[in-house]
């Protein structure tokens, strides 16, 4: 298995077709985004060219790739106002293995190890990170990864009839 990060920095329509449908994928949804209630669950968008440039005015975005098919990305923010610990030089890290043949493999990990590195390379020394209670196999991931819980955000989002917590952790270099 190859695996590749390769760094966003000009997107293209088959990146804002392959976001549009991880985004949109009903098994991904409660995954990678809060909701407050069944009806933000529910909800579907599109994701633009100009939605992508966007988001790249403040993340860092990198494509991964098994076997040269683009299988997820991963992002970093640096000091944004959601962050649970307010220390200046902090990232907030986000992943997702939208397809299928991605998962289950050591992909996520390797790539979360990538981005450690890269996050190094830009003098930060903190990461900070959410994982909702329900989500036990990214937990258990960034348990193994040396992530430490720092704090949880009670009833942070809705998902199988009811509110769950936003578990919050952090990495220091």
């Amino acid at each position: 298995m190859t695996i590749e990060f390769l760094p966003l920095t000009e997107p293209k329509q088959e990146h804002a077709d392959a976001f549009t449908r991880w985004e949109n994928n009903a098994e991904l949804i409660p995954l990678t985004r809060p909701h407050h209630t069944k009806e933000d669950l529910e909800k579907r968008h599109s994701v633009t060219l100009e939605d992508l440039r966007e988001r790249l005015k403040n993340h860092f975005y990198y494509l991964i790739n098994v076997d040269g098919e683009l299988v997820g990305e991963m992002n970093y923010m640096v000091d944004p106002p959601h962050l649970l610990k307010r220390e200046e030089g902090t990232a907030w890290i986000g992943i997702t293995i939208g397809e299928s043949t991605g998962r289950g493999r050591g992909v996520g990990a390797k790539a979360i190890q990538f981005l450690e590195k890269e996050i190094q390379n830009h003098g930060l020394s903190r990461i900070e990170l959410g994982v909702f209670e329900f989500n036990t196999r990214a937990h258990l991931l960034y348990s193994r990864l040396g992530y430490k819980e720092i704090g949880r955000l009670k009833e942070f989002t809705y998902w199988d009839g009811k509110k769950w917590s936003d578990i919050r952790m952090e990495k220091r270099f």
